[in-house]
Order: structure tokens, then C-alpha cells, then sequence
């Protein structure tokens, strides 16, 4: 049988085989066209379908698979991974080192392959949706690992926002945290920079840095929103507590909440490959 959408008028197809956790939304248009989905019997041409409460649906013959409650976990990502289940550059992606049991799970923003850091899992695409909405305003912070003649002005320019190669980006407040080698040759120093931003555009901070003449050689994410890296160690995985997702998100917070704590490691493999 399939998973009970949500709603009372039911939900499109591709959303509640997402739901599921057998595939993405895009991967379930592309099934359909495919002709591997069926519903109550019949082959589905097209992905605007509507399922509703008792609906049966089959993909490839079989029925879904039973709906997992909304889980979220924070996992703290090494440098050297890709965020996306499949690299067209095959290379190793976050997916390829969670422990084998866990569910199918979407990230809730990205962090590229040589940045490191917080990095929020879920296995549920209504609640990463909710986590990622800009109207809730939630902070992005990060330490930053910079190398170049730096001062407060430099970073005061953000404040107000700037337009790097045509895309504007918003306000964001950056201060001097640690200098390392301030007593020796600028080529040999770096300088430590705490940054936050609500917007979280693609490669914001590298793209801002560079803008101000800087390099970036190490960036690391310390928290999205309310939720912390805190002394979580590199590699590490571990699922947040269901009553601190539901005192987070208040009424957007999913029911039923899985309140099952876990914590796992595992060695991420090793890659080479540049970044994209």
C-alpha cells in the first residue's frame, strides 16, 4: 500500500515516492516517463498525478516502501566530498560514507568539496524545505582561513552588501578573529575571519573573499540556524533530538518526529579529485 500523503486532497506522485525514500523527485519524473511507475494497476504517463489515502502504488511491480518518521541528524563533513548522491566526475559524495543503515537522506544545503563543517541531514524533503525557506532568516556561520592583507574596514564593506560579477549578494557581518604569523612575511600569515549570512548562495563566502582580494585555504561551517557544530568530530554523525527540531521549527516542524538518538562514525574515504 502506499505511504498516507499528508494531505486530505493527496499529493503528486513524484512527492510521495520522494517521501518514501525510494528516490528523488526528479528521479521519479524520470521513472514515470520510463513507464516503471504504476498506480491502483495502471501504467503512469505523466507525473501530475495525484495519490490519495489508499491509493495503491508499484514501482518496477513492487509497492513503496513503509514511510520512516522525519529524522534529522548533523553530521560534520571533511573536506574532499561532494554534496549530491550522484558526481558525474565520480567522485566520493557525503552519501557514499554514511553508515549503510541509515535511511535515504537530503542534505539541507550544500557545502562544496574542499569546505568542511556542519552539514544538516534529513530524511524527509518537506522538512529540509522548511529548514532551507529564506523568510525564516535562519544564520549561516562560518570560520574562515584566509590569506592576504586584511583589516575591520575591508570587512565593514559587506555590511551593506555588494555585487560581485553581476550577482548581488545581501548583507553580511565579518570580523578578524586570529592572525597567524602576523610577525612574519605576508606570504607566510593567515588570518582567521568569522563570517555569517542569511542568504547562502552558491560559494557566497569564497566569491565575497576573492572580491576583497583574498584567498580563501580553509573554510569551515559552525552552524545553521539554531543548530550547532559544536565538538562534533570530523566524520561524525549524529541525530538531533525530535523535541529539539519541534522547539526549533515550532507548528512547521513535521508529527511524529523520530525521538531515537544515534550516533555513529565511520572513516570517510579519501579523494583527489579537484574541485568543480
Amino acid at each position: 500500500m502506499t505511504p498516507k500523503p499528508s494531505g486530505e486532497k493527496g499529493e503528486r506522485i513524484a512527492k510521495v515516492m520522494a517521501r518514501a525514500g525510494l528516490c528523488s523527485r526528479r528521479d521519479a519524473e524520470r521513472w514515470i516517463a520510463l513507464g516503471r511507475v504504476s498506480l491502483n494497476g495502471k501504467v503512469l504517463e505523466t507525473p501530475a498525478q495525484v495519490v490519495r489515502a489508499g491509493d495503491d502504488v508499484r514501482v518496477d511491480g513492487k509497492p513503496l516502501p513503509t514511510v520512516d518518521r522525519a529524522r534529522l541528524w548533523r553530521f560534520h563533513k571533511p573536506k574532499g566530498l561532494v554534496t549530491t548522491h550522484k558526481d558525474e566526475k565520480g567522485r566520493t559524495t557525503v552519501f557514499d560514507v554514511l553508515p549503510p543503515d541509515l535511511p535515504r537522506v537530503v542534505s539541507i544545503g550544500r557545502l562544496d568539496l574542499t569546505s568542511e563543517g556542519l552539514l544538516l541531514l534529513t530524511n524527509d524533503g518537506a522538512l529540509a524545505r522548511a529548514m532551507e525557506l529564506p523568510e525564516r532568516g535562519w544564520v549561516r556561520r562560518y570560520r574562515v582561513r584566509v590569506h592576504g592583507r586584511i583589516d575591520d574596514k575591508m570587512l565593514a564593506r559587506l555590511k551593506k552588501g555588494v555585487t560581485v560579477d553581476g550577482v548581488r549578494y545581501g548583507a553580511i557581518d565579518a570580523a578578524i578573529d586570529k592572525v597567524e604569523g602576523a610577525d612574519k612575511p605576508l606570504s607566510k600569515s593567515n588570518t582567521w575571519v568569522t563570517v555569517a549570512l542569511s542568504e547562502g548562495k552558491n560559494r557566497e563566502v569564497r566569491k565575497v573573499m576573492e572580491f576583497l582580494g583574498l584567498t580563501v585555504n580553509r573554510l569551515i561551517r559552525v552552524a545553521y540556524g539554531p543548530f550547532q557544530l559544536g565538538k562534533l568530530e570530523q566524520g561524525v554523525l549524529e541525530e538531533v533530538p525530535a523535541q529539539v527540531v519541534r522547539q526549533q521549527l515550532g507548528s512547521a516542524a513535521p508529527a511524529g518526529l523520530n525521538i531515537k538518538r544515534k550516533r555513529t562514525q565511520r572513516e570517510p574515504q579519501k579523494s583527489d579529485a579537484e574541485e568543480a
